[in-house]
């Protein structure tokens, strides 16, 4: 049952973020950028399958790790630390970006690249606001923990005490 409200999710919220709006994006304004890149398009597909990679893995480990779903209304029981989460906090919404970003950069389209960057502050703001103040309520020390010990957003960099 964790595993179909997990798909559900999927195709719904982040399917709706990252192929209707973009969709819709393209549809109503047209590419912004000038000029097309020719083959240099080609080399957007890996930011874009990276994305949908990292999202993938990040919904799975939700599911059957942590025993619940990427929806903020049915979070995973267990505190999930292992696979990409052992390297940045939040590698799920990188993964929604990267695909934006791949798509900003395949459609040449400088609307899909300025809504990637919204999006990544609403990212931002709502990890600082509610989700990491609700994981230390529910998780105590051990969510204490991980926050000393995984940078937010980039693997590799020093993590900030600051909020």
């Amino acid at each position: 049952m964790i595993a179909l409200k997990t798909l559900l999710f999927v195709v719904f919220v982040p399917g709706t973020v990252t192929v209707v709006v973009p969709y819709w994006m393209l549809s109503v304004h047209a590419p912004l950028l000038s000029g097309g890149f020719g083959v240099f398009r080609y080399p957007s597909a890996i930011p874009l399958l990276l994305g949908i990679s990292i999202y993938l893995k990040c919904a799975w480990d939700f599911t059957f790790i942590g025993q619940g779903t990427p929806a903020p209304i049915d979070p995973p029981k267990e505190l999930v630390i292992q696979g990409l989460y052992r390297y940045m906090r939040n590698p799920m919404y990188v993964g929604v970006v990267l695909q934006l970003l791949g798509e900003a950069w395949g459609f040449n389209s400088l609307v899909i690249l300025i809504y990637a960057i919204l999006l990544w502050t609403g990212f931002h703001l709502f990890v600082l606001f509610y989700e990491e103040p609700t994981l230390r309520r529910i998780f105590g020390d051990a969510y204490e923990r991980y926050l000393n010990t995984v940078p937010r957003w980039i693997p590799g960099w020093k993590r900030s005490r600051s909020i």
